[in-house]
This record gives structure tokens, C-alpha cells and sequence, in this order.
């Protein structure tokens, strides 16, 4: 048998090759002796007396592949890492926790972050040098392993002591940073009017005017920027908020972001101008863009704001569902080409005669309308060639059939026919490599998106779509104890569950229930609150820690954070959640946690106001005190579906209601004791908007009801 401790120089299958990661496993027949993240790693390191190489990526990402491609396929690269290091691979998807530590000291290290991510750290995990993607050898200015990896090694033996101190400094920087940030400010004064302008004024001093979005490149979608743009906007009247929201969203759309062909976002732009996309698609992003769609839609009736909310729902769950159940995490940037091989984009784009020869009699109008060239319109990110790829986009905006001279209805049958074309084109391709993970918190974000989206539009597919995906979930990533599984591969569940998986699913829960009417996913989301409140609330300064107590801790480091990343933070959709459901129960003590967060961020979010955007909608919910509505009446009668419907249709963010029907009545009751009296005054559905604990008198004209629904409170 052979001793594990002793580095495999083989390309077999290594430890990875059944570990639940799609990405874990891309690397299971690497020459390097790659562990999982755990304690057999650590102890490992511990016994042969070596520093830990860490390396974080996620399977769909293209500097992921590149970085395992050059160097860790690299029998040189292999045998250097193995001598000198216990190798660790984690899927940031996976272990968001180690990914947030050590990303955390990346930033803290070298003012950046991004993935890959690469961590040289103690036996015992803590991070004493951080990088993101290192070629092979140096270039560039950048280091390479091959001549970072003997640096490493001698400064370790011979200095060990210095290593160790460097380590201990960045451990207690990054705990006093944490601390810092969760103090009570010295004013006590928690977000308020002051903050939610703050926030909107650097989105004006950043708002590119030119393509929408903000700042330069690169530039990535951040939809909870505009659902804070369009709750500032619906408060203060302000038509900035709205129009910011709109270009920025149609930006997009008109960009090479936007997947013409089969719709969904890719997950961010290399320029400013949303043109040339790294082509993953990952679900958050799917969810987050249709629930900034949706709202956008309430807020302005623009048509092209629901044609996109729609068209994403159509791709995520014709092409990210799972035959088990839930939704996939994401599809990969690379794919191959006709040759075999593997290039960034290859499935998206497109050369000039590939889009001349698809497009038939419509050539010439297909390469003005898309903007094709024979040199290709997108460059490669780090060589800066042009090698013939074209992405879709539309260049001539809104004046396109102006431009061209053709009759708008005319332009639009021929830009469709040209896109049936090319989607008879690309179906001949290898689509792109998904990872068929199920992550609890991606999944909530889409129950709420599909729940949302279907209320909103009034798409009951889509409202049953969310409720399958919702009972998938429960059923999938439930845990003996009655909490929740963070991830799925396979049929093997890992990880236990995290604040965003608790968060973003009770999110959707509450979405499904506005929906819905159904008092089932009331009472899933009321039991899970309380799960997310035994394991992650601090009940004595308030707000949730990112992981639940009994959990392991490299560095001893705890987070607890209101700052968004690519998501929402947990704890902005938790403050959301306890407001929601304070309204909805009648119960303070919902309320009185939620104010726990405000107090717990104060610090966090009056420091950077920006990087807190969501819990800004939360805070602008608790300063203007959200709004109830209870609708008596039979569900499908005609005067309740138009009561229902002043609802549906109203752009009221910090609303929520209640049907109370002959069939969830009773049940009601049970949660919301305040509803057991109400009932219909002489036959006629009615309705009681309440607010500041007192409710309207009885209201049985839906135009009135919307009318209500309309007016703001300014702060």
C-alpha cells in the first residue's frame, strides 16, 4: 500500500476523483497531490512539516483553466508542489467560508482579489502569501510558481520564525479589521436618510453615462445596486434613480453581456462598454437579473425590462435543470471548437462568414445590425489580438432602423430570422461544461426570481416552476435536525449549510408565498428562520455570522458581514426577511432582531455605504416601517382577482400581503392571529392596507387600493 504521505507522481486518478465537486474533480487526474480542504490535509502538513499550498477556483471559470492547463497538468509544476507542499483544492462554490478567509487576506495583502486564488499558508491554514492567477514562470511582471515555489520553501526553512510572525500579523489584521468593522460607531447613530443618500450620490458620481453601469472596466452586473436605485427612486421621486436603473439594464441587453441566442447574462464585461463578457453564466446572476428586471418593469412598464425577465427564466430552466431536481450552478466560459479545442467564448461567437453564411439573403443587414467584422469586433483579453471572433451586440441602438433605412417592423422580423439562423448554427456545437452542483443559496435566489416574476407577470408556469424548485430543495438539502445542506453533487450532499443558504431560500420562500397564497411556504420560512437564528444569530451584538457555531475555523476568524460580493450579503437578505415577516405576523419580535442588524452594520454600512446596497433596502424598509395587505375573499373570484391584481401591478417594494380565502383561513389564523376576524363585508372581496400598527378602513375598489399602493413616505 502506499503511503499517503508520500507525494503521487502519477496522472491517475488522485483523492479528487470522487470528491462532490465538478471542480475538485477537473482535477483528479493532475500530477499534483491535491487534497480536499479538511483536517486529514492539515494534519498532513503538521506531520511532515511543510506549508499548505491552497488553490480556490470554481469550474466554470476560464483563468481557472488556464492556470491548471500551464501549470498544474505540468508534470515540473507537479513534482515542485508535491516536494515542498501538502496541496489543497478548494471550489469556492463549494466552501464559500475557507473562500471568503482567504480572499479576505488576499485583498487585505495585495489590494485585489479574483479567481483562481492562490494561498501559500501554515500547517494550521493561516495565510502567509496570497496571489491570484501565477503563470508557469514569470512574465510580465507577474511571478511565476516555478520561480515562487523555491522562494517559498527556503524562506520557510530557513526563516521559519519570520514566516510564522508574518502570519500571526496578517491573522491579526484580518480579526481586528473584522472587529473594527462591527463596532458601534462612536456617535451611535445607525443608517438612516442620510446613508440611502450617500449611497445614491456615489452611484451618481459613478454612473457611466455613455453604456450604463457604473465605473470602468471591468464592468459586472450588480442587479442589487439597481434594486436599491429603483427603492430610492419610488421614495424620493427622484427620476435619476429609475433612468440609471433602465440604461444600465439596457446596456446590457444591447451588449455582448446578453446572450442573444439563447438570453441569460454572462457573469461580468472586460470593458466598460459590456461588450466582450467572460462567458460563464452563473445561476445567482440569472436570479439576481430577473428579480432587477422585474422591478424595473413595476417601475416603468418598459417592455423590453419583461421580455428579458421572461427570456432568463425560459434559459435557466430549459438548460440549468437538474433531472434530480433544483437548478445547476453554472455553465463554463470555455468550450470547444470544431478543431477540439478548448477556447473562451467558442460557443458564443461567431467568425464574418459564419454569421454571412447563416444569416442567407440577410448577410449584409446581419453584419451591420450585429456589428461583425472580418477581424472580429472582441479582442483577446491578454494578448490583445483580434483573431476573427465576433460577439452579438447591437451597436446602433435604438436608431438602428433609422440607420439602416428599414421600416421598424421590417428590422424587427429580419433581426429575428437572422437570430434563428444563427441559433440553427450554434446548435451544431458542443455546448459549454456545467457544473450540475445544487448550492442551496443559488437555488433559494431562483425560487424567489421565478416566484417573483411569475406574481409580477402573471405567469402561473413560472409560480410553479418556483414551487417545484422550492420542494426540491426542502427535500434535497434537508438535514436530520431540520436545517439545510449547502451543496448537492451526484445524489451526495456536503457541507453544512451556511447564512446565505438559509437566507436566500427563506427569501424565496416569502417571494412563493406573495405569490402563491399558500400558507405552506409561510410556515417552511417561519421554521427556517428559526434554524438560521439558532445557528448563526449573535444574540448579543446582533446580526449573523457567515457560518454556524459548532463549525470549524481556520485563524480563528468568524465572519460577520453586511458588505455584498457578487451576492446580496446574507445578512441584507436576513434583514429583509425579518422585516418581511414582522409585517406579515403582527410579531415584534421579528422586528426587534431586525433592528439588531441595523445596530450590529451601523459601522460596515455608514463607512462604505455602496458596498452595502442591499442592506440599504432593508434599511429603507425599516425607516419608512413597510406596509400590509390583507385581502378577504374567495381566490378566483373576479372582484378578489382584481383586488389581487391592484397588488400584483403596484410598484410597492416594502409591501407585503395576506389572502385570507375560505381554504387558508383557518390556517392563517395560526400565524397571523390579526387575520382570524377579517372576512368580506356583504359578500364583496375587501382589502385593509396597514401601516404604523393601525389599518385603513375597509377598501373594496381595487382602483383605490392601488391608488394607496402608489404613494410614497418620504423620510
Amino acid at each position: 500500500m502506499t503511503d499517503p504521505r508520500t507525494p503521487l507522481q502519477t496522472t491517475g486518478p488522485n483523492r479528487l476523483a470522487t470528491a462532490p465537486s465538478p471542480y475538485l474533480r477537473q482535477h483528479a487526474h493532475n500530477p499534483v497531490d491535491w487534497h480536499p480542504w479538511g483536517e486529514a490535509a492539515l494534519a498532513l502538513a503538521r506531520e511532515r512539516d511543510v506549508p499548505l499550498f491552497v488553490s480556490v477556483g470554481y469550474s466554470t471559470c476560464h483563468w481557472c483553466h488556464v492556470m491548471a492547463h500551464e501549470s498544474f497538468e505540468d508534470a515540473e509544476v507537479a513534482q515542485a508542489l508535491n516536494e515542498g507542499f501538502v496541496c489543497v483544492k478548494v471550489d469556492r462554490e463549494e466552501r464559500p467560508d475557507i473562500d471568503a478567509l482567504y480572499m479576505n487576506a488576499c485583498q487585505m495583502l495585495t489590494g485585489t482579489g479574483g479567481w483562481p486564488l492562490t494561498i501559500f499558508a501554515l500547517p494550521d491554514g493561516t495565510p502567509f502569501f496570497a496571489a491570484t492567477y501565477l503563470p508557469k514562470r514569470s512574465r510580465g511582471g507577474r511571478a511565476g510558481l516555478l520561480d515562487l515555489i523555491p522562494r517559498v520553501r527556503d524562506i520557510y526553512a530557513t526563516r521559519r520564525a519570520d514566516v510564522e510572525a508574518s502570519a500571526a500579523d496578517i491573522a491579526k489584521a484580518m480579526r481586528e479589521r473584522a472587529a473594527e468593522l462591527l463596532q458601534s460607531p462612536p456617535d451611535g447613530r445607525t443608517p438612516a436618510a442620510g446613508t440611502l443618500r450617500a449611497a445614491f450620490n456615489d452611484l451618481v458620481a459613478n454612473f457611466d453615462t455613455a453604456h450604463g453601469g457604473f465605473g470602468g472596466a471591468p464592468k459586472f452586473p450588480s442587479p442589487h445596486l439597481l434594486l436599491f436605485l429603483l427603492r430610492h427612486g419610488r421614495r424620493t421621486g427622484d427620476s435619476r434613480s429609475q433612468d440609471m436603473a433602465l440604461a444600465t439594464l439596457r446596456g446590457m441587453l444591447r451588449g455582448g453581456l446578453w446572450d442573444r441566442l439563447g438570453s441569460g447574462i454572462h457573469r461580468y464585461s472586460t470593458d466598460a462598454r459590456w461588450l466582450l463578457p467572460h462567458f460563464e453564466k452563473m445561476l445567482h446572476d440569472q436570479a439576481m437579473f430577473m428579480l432587477a428586471t422585474a422591478e424595473t418593469w413595476l417601475a416603468t412598464r418598459e417592455d423590453d425590462m419583461r421580455e428579458a425577465a421572461l427570456a432568463t427564466a425560459d434559459y435557466i430552466l430549459r438548460d440549468m435543470a437538474l433531472s434530480g431536481g433544483g437548478l445547476a450552478a453554472a455553465e463554463d466560459a470555455d468550450s470547444l471548437t470544431p478543431e477540439g479545442k478548448r477556447r473562451e467564448g467558442a460557443f458564443y461567437t461567431f467568425t464574418f462568414d459564419e454569421v454571412r453564411e447563416a444569416a442567407g439573403d440577410n448577410a449584409d443587414l446581419a453584419v451591420r445590425l450585429f456589428g461583425i467584422t472580418g477581424e472580429g469586433n472582441i479582442a483577446d483579453e491578454s494578448t490583445g489580438r483580434r483573431e476573427g471572433h465576433n460577439v452579438l451586440h447591437l451597436p446602433l441602438g435604438d436608431d438602428a432602423a433609422t440607420t439602416l433605412g428599414i421600416d421598424a417592423e421590417e428590422l424587427a422580423f429580419r433581426h429575428d430570422d437572422i437570430l434563428a439562423g444563427l441559433r440553427s448554427l450554434r446548435a451544431t456545437r458542443r455546448r459549454p461544461h456545467r457544473d450540475d452542483k445544487l448550492l442551496t443559496d443559488w437555488n433559494g435566489l431562483a425560487i424567489a426570481a421565478l416566484a417573483r416574476c411569475g406574481h409580477v407577470f402573471d405567469a402561473p408556469h413560472l409560480t410553479d416552476a418556483a414551487a417545484s424548485l422550492a420542494d426540491a430543495v426542502l427535500t434535497l438539502q434537508h438535514t436530520p435536525d431540520g436545517g439545510l445542506l449547502h451543496s448537492r453533487f451526484e445524489g451526495t450532499g456536503s457541507t453544512p449549510g451556511f447564512l446565505d443558504d438559509y437566507a436566500f431560500v427563506i427569501w424565496g420562500l416569502l417571494e412563493l408565498y406573495t405569490a402563491t397564497n399558500q400558507p405552506q411556504w409561510l410556515e417552511e420560512a417561519i421554521r427556517l428562520q428559526h434554524a438560521q437564528d439558532d445557528r448563526f444569530l449573535d444574540p448579543v451584538d446582533g446580526g449573523y455570522w457567515h457560518t454556524p457555531a459548532d463549525a470549524p475555523r481556520t485563524a480563528a476568524l468568524r465572519l460577520k458581514e453586511a458588505r455584498d460580493g457578487a451576492l446580496p450579503s446574507g445578512n441584507a437578505a436576513a434583514l429583509l426577511n425579518l422585516l418581511r415577516l414582522a409585517r406579515l405576523l403582527g410579531d415584534a419580535s421579528y422586528e426587534e432582531k431586525a433592528h439588531g442588524l441595523i445596530r450590529a452594520f451601523a459601522s460596515q454600512v455608514r463607512h462604505n455605504p455602496l458596498g452595502a446596497a442591499m442592506f440599504l433596502c432593508g434599511v429603507d424598509f425599516a425607516l419608512t416601517g413597510g406596509r400590509l395587505v390583507i385581502i378577504a375573499g374567495e381566490a378566483q373570484a373576479p372582484d378578489t382577482e382584481a383586488m389581487l391584481d391592484a397588488v400584483r401591478r403596484s410598484y410597492s417594494p416594502n409591501t407585503v400581503m395576506h389572502l385570507r380565502d375560505g381554504n387558508t383561513a383557518e390556517r392563517l389564523a395560526m400565524l397571523a392571529p390579526f387575520t382570524s376576524h377579517l372576512a368580506p363585508i356583504d359578500g364583496k372581496t375587501t382589502a385593509w392596507l396597514c401601516q404604523d400598527n393601525a389599518c385603513s378602513a375597509p377598501l373594496q375598489d381595487p382602483a383605490a387600493l392601488a391608488e394607496r399602493l402608489a404613494g410614497a413616505r418620504p423620510l
